[in-house]
Parts: C-alpha cells; sequence; structure tokens
C-alpha cells in the first residue's frame, strides 16, 4: 500500500521525504556555531531550561574553537562509515539559540556553511522567541535558492509545564513563531519532548490533535532523558512519582497511538532520542540505538495494521 506521504513505510519518515525531494539520502551534520540563549545569558534566566545540557547531544566534532568549515569537514568523516550513501549535506545548526544574534552575524555564520560544496541547505534550530521580521525576512532569501528549514523548540504544549521546567516562554508564543515562519514560505521543524514532569500519557497523547492544527513540515519527538548534573536530575531525585518514565515496550505502543492520531502531513524526523550513556542519570533503555527502535515501531505499526494519522480528522 502507498499512503498519503508517497511510499509504502506507515509513517512519513524524514529518510522517505528527502530520497523523494532528492532522489538520495542527505545526512545532517551537527554544528556548535558559539551563540547562547537567552535563557542562559541573564536575558530571562542564567541556568537554562531544567532538562538542559548542551554537551550531552553535541558530536565529539563540535567545537566553537574549529571553524564552522572545520566543524563540516570533520562531521562528513564522522559520518563516512555509518551513512555510507550521504553524498550531500544539510548543515544543522543546533545547539543553544541559533537566531540568537544581530543578522550581521547569522548572515556571516550561515553563509560560511553553505559555501561549502557538499552542503545543500540549513536546518537552524532555535527558541519560538527569538526570531523577529528582520530575521525572517532574511531566511526567506535563503529559502528562495537552498533548502532551509527553522527548528523550533516547543517541548510542551502546556503552560503550567514549560513554567515548571524553566522554558522561558509559553506555547502561545511556539504558536506564533511558527505562523510566522509559515506565513513567508518557509519551511518549519518542532520539538517535542515526552514525560516531563507532571504530565500524564494522557495529556502527552492530547497533544497530537494540537500539534496537529499548525502549520509544520516536520516534528522530532525525545523520551525525557535525565541528564547528569542539571536541575532535573535534582528534582527526579527528589519527586520520582511526578515523572512518567517509559519503559521500551510502553513507549513504543504509546507512540503508535500518538502516531495514528497526528497530521499525515508531518514528516517524523525521529521519535526518540539518544546520548552517550555517561551523560544519563537515568534511562531505563540507554542501549538502544535509534534504528533499532525504528525497526520496533515500524513492526507494531504492522502488528497492528495501523499507520500516521489513521485517526486524524
Amino acid at each position: 500500500m502507498i499512503y498519503a506521504w508517497g511510499d509504502n513505510r506507515r509513517f512519513n519518515s524524514y529518510a522517505g521525504h528527502f530520497k523523494r525531494m532528492f532522489g538520495q539520502r542527505i545526512q545532517k551534520l551537527t554544528i556548535d556555531a558559539g551563540f547562547t540563549c537567552p535563557n542562559r545569558d541573564g536575558t530571562l534566566a542564567i541556568n537554562g531550561c531544567t532538562y538542559c545540557n548542551n554537551k550531552a547531544f553535541n558530536p565529539s566534532y563540535c567545537d566553537t574553537s574549529k571553524s564552522i568549515t572545520q566543524q563540516i569537514n570533520e562531521g562528513i568523516q564522522f559520518h563516512a562509515n555509518r551513512y555510507r550513501r550521504a553524498e550531500m549535506f544539510l548543515a544543522y545548526f543546533q545547539a543553544f539559540s541559533n537566531t540568537y544574534a544581530p543578522v550581521e552575524i547569522l548572515k556571516q555564520r550561515y553563509a560560511e556553511a553553505l559555501a561549502h560544496p557538499k552542503v545543500i541547505g540549513l536546518v537552524i534550530g532555535t527558541r519560538p522567541d527569538c526570531i523577529s521580521n528582520e530575521i525572517l525576512d532574511y531566511l526567506v532569501q535563503i529559502s528562495k535558492t537552498k533548502y532551509l528549514i527553522v527548528e523550533y523548540g516547543i517541548e510542551s504544549c502546556y503552560n503550567a509545564t514549560l513554567q515548571r521546567i524553566n522554558r522561558g516562554h509559553d506555547f502561545e508564543k511556539s504558536i506564533e513563531a511558527i505562523t510566522a515562519t509559515a506565513q513567508r514560505g518557509i519551511k518549519c521543524g518542532a520539538h517535542i519532548i515526552f514525560g516531563l514532569p507532571g504530565e500524564t500519557p494522557q495529556m502527552m497523547l492530547n497533544q497530537a490533535e494540537i500539534i496537529s492544527k499548525l502549520p509544520l513540515d516536520t516534528i522530532k519527538f525525545h523520551q525525557l532523558q535525565i541528564i547528569k548534573g542539571t536541575k532535573m536530575e535534582t528534582e527526579f531525585t527528589d519527586n520520582p512519582h511526578d515523572f512518567h518514565t517509559f519503559s521500551v515496550d510502553e513507549y513504543i505502543d504509546f507512540f503508535v497511538k500518538f502516531a495514528e492520531h497526528l497530521n499525515p502531513k508531518f514528516v517524523i524526523e525521529r521519535f526518540a532520542g539518544e546520548m552517550p550513556p555517561r551523560f544519563l542519570a537515568q534511562s531505563a533503555w540507554c542501549n538502544l540505538r535509534n534504528d533499532q527502535l525504528i525497526v520496533k515501531f515500524e513492526k507494531r505499526l504492522e502488528e497492528l495494521d495501523t499507520y500516521q494519522g489513521k485517526w486524524f480528522h
């Protein structure tokens, strides 16, 4: 069966999306361009979000002492064995808030990445309160000739959760930023975390309907991972019953239900996260890689004869 997104996989996969768009595998290369965050530099706060430690998800080649070009070259070598079929790349500005700077600085750093002969576009990770009309107008110009997507950290649709994790913005700000970006014709992505304190599995499931109304192109989901040295590690130790921690099988079944209600137009970039075990204070399944989880997820979709958007209205 060929599904609405154009292939026979039971969910709208990131790999399939790029294969349809470019005819080949496209790999993201993570870059640390030396930006900071209003939740760390004192504008909003100094301690950041309670769950955050950027070192936990930055690859070893990411280092602000290296130029963006050097990070791209080392990233290509880093991925050479695991993704041998990848010949073209997206520069992924991931660490902290990558629109949190004057436009002239953004132009310099984005231009350096786009000047690399193997880079065909940009993925810009940022916060919904770190965007402006001036920045969006500039990004429109890039999007006319290069692949470009702005990925916003929503994290949760519930303002009480956002306040508890010291996010520094509300869900309405996410709606505003995503809408303004999409209205300019710029591709838009989002990031959501499952398992944040105070949220029940039903609350998490209910977000599928809420998120599906947004003008998104891609979406990325992570299970909450408790990282050593964060404020959330202390909170989890003191109040473990405020957290819903998933086993692997429970999470797979949970995400099957979530995907059934998710807009089938949304490309699912990933539905779980992984990071080096040395950073983890708590994880029931840190030894499983994402490709192993995808196999389990697709097997479960097949067992239940279901697919992304089955119950989407």
